[in-house]
């Protein structure tokens, strides 16, 4: 029975035990698209990567993303540690302190910059390949406080109300007043079920402009139980489609927007996502997401193929 090797990182974060955990097969050759789905299911992580070479040779690796539920077509968190702990174990060459590389997803081609010092991969921003789009259809402001355990007032309305947004993955962003509503939130299951499970935006980001650490801008939370995530403690994915969010009520026609964004501190493993969005003639250019990550361990698994 072949064994396939694994590296699992903690993304978003500079220290261990901290941020986003991610599991990495550098070499996903031989396994079919159902059994990545079982060892994802098997390892429980928010998201497992399967590394394979890419369609054009032009760009770097192609990926696949797995949740414990389904697979994705794009999602950050695997996306930034996927090419951390590609360059960390030198299945990808550092060409000095910045690395441009490119990874296939399903979305299209995912473009990512590798920071390097003395020699060692420090931190990596991806570009998002679809830039934000913009739904309108959402439950009632009613509905989607009971789904959140939360009093109608807690959550934001007008030009700053919840609205569906995805740069490739669908998230339902609900802006909260402050960080005791952002705390309070619980996702009620049934409800979930009933408004939000068959609606444009199943993914459940909430967040406020209450940060706790000098230095951030935003502080947010992701339920995804579509995906077999309950709580997720830092979202890339969902981060990017933030920054189209943020941007798209921000004054500026022209420049970039940076925000940084607190995740996960409610569950113990506390994220630090910087994203950004560049904007001409009041359009959404690009919009990138980046943060750190660290070596966790390392293991090998047979797979039954």
């Amino acid at each position: 029975m072949p064994r396939y090797r694994y590296f699992t990182a903690d993304v978003f974060t500079d220290r261990a035990f901290g941020g986003n955990p991610l599991a990495v097969f550098p070499d996903g050759q031989g396994l079919t698209g159902a059994l990545m789905q079982r060892v994802a299911r098997e390892l429980n992580l928010s998201e497992t990567v399967f590394v394979l070479p890419p369609e054009d040779a032009a760009n770097t690796r192609r990926l696949r993303i797995f949740t414990p539920a389904t697979e994705l077509p794009f999602a950050g968190h695997p996306t930034v540690g996927t090419a951390f702990v590609l360059a960390k174990i030198g299945d990808i060459a550092l060409g000095g302190e910045v690395t441009e590389i490119v990874f296939e997803e399903g979305v299209g081609p995912v473009p990512v910059t590798i920071r390097s010092g003395n020699g060692q991969p420090q931190f990596a921003q991806l570009s998002v390949a679809q830039l934000p789009e913009f739904g309108s259809e959402i439950p009632s402001i009613d509905e989607l406080a009971a789904t959140l355990s939360l009093a109608a007032e807690d959550i934001l309305t007008g030009n700053d109300g919840p609205q569906v947004v995805s740069c490739g993955v669908p998230f339902l962003f609900v802006p909260l007043r402050d960080r005791a509503a952002l705390g309070r939130a619980r996702m009620q299951r049934d409800l979930w079920e009933r408004h939000l499970a068959e609606s444009a935006g199943p993914q459940v980001f909430v967040f406020c402009r209450d940060p706790e650490l000098p230095g951030s801008d935003i502080r947010a939370r992701m339920f995804a139980p579509a995906m077999g995530i309950e709580e997720d403690p830092a979202t890339g994915a969902a981060a990017s489609a933030l920054a189209g969010y943020l941007a798209a009520r921000e004054a500026a026609s022209d420049g970039t927007l940076a925000w940084t964004v607190e995740q996960g501190f409610e569950m113990g493993r506390p994220s630090l996502l910087e994203i950004e969005a560049d904007k001409a003639g009041g359009a959404i250019t690009a919009v990138r997401v980046g943060g750190r990550s660290v070596m966790v361990s390392e293991g090998s698994m047979e797979i039954p193929v």
